[in-house]
C-alpha cells in the first residue's frame, strides 16, 4: 500500500499524547495525527475526540525525509462528507451566542471570509465610537 498524500485510509488509534494521536496504519507503518487534525472545532482534550484503540479513518498529509507520516482525521472526515449526497451530511452545529451577540446574517465559511466580517464589525466599530467622540467633544468646548 502506498502512503502518497491524499490517500485515505483505516488506521488504529496506538496513544494519544498532549499534542495528538499516534495511528498504527497498514503493513506496520505508524502516523501521527496533530491535535489540530484530530477534528474540524478547537480541541482542548483530544480524548474528548478519540481514544485508544479505536478505528479512525484518516488522511495522508505528507512523509518527511525520515518516513514520517503525517496525518488527518478532520480532512479525512471532510472528504467522507463529501462524497455523500448533501441530504445526508449533517450540518456543523455552532455553538449558540448569547442573545446580545445574535444577528441574522450569515455565518462565513472561510478564514477570508470571516476576516472580512470581523474588519467591516470593527469598523463599524470604531466608526461609531468616533462619532460619539464627537458629539461629546462639541459639547465640551
Amino acid at each position: 500500500m502506498e502512503f502518497t498524500p491524499g490517500t485515505i485510509m483505516e488506521g488504529t488509534v496506538r496513544s494519544i499524547a498532549n499534542f495528538g494521536a499516534f495511528i498504527n496504519l497498514p503493513e506496520g507503518k505508524t502516523g501521527l495525527v496533530h491535535i489540530s487534525e484530530v477534528a474540524s472545532t478547537y480541541v482542548t482534550d483530544i480524548h474528548q475526540h478519540i481514544s485508544e484503540g479505536q478505528a479512525v479513518r484518516v488522511k495522508v498529509l505528507n512523509t518527511d525525509d525520515r518516513g514520517r507520516l503525517s496525518l488527518s482525521i478532520k480532512q479525512a472526515e471532510s472528504r467522507s462528507t463529501e462524497m455523500h449526497s448533501p441530504s445526508e451530511a449533517r450540518p456543523a452545529r455552532r455553538p449558540a451566542r448569547p442573545a446580545s451577540f445574535q444577528t441574522p446574517r450569515t455565518e462565513p465559511e472561510s478564514f477570508e471570509e470571516k476576516l472580512k466580517q470581523f474588519m467591516a464589525d470593527s469598523n463599524s466599530k470604531i466608526s461609531g465610537v468616533r462619532q460619539y467622540e464627537h458629539k461629546t467633544r462639541s459639547r465640551k468646548r
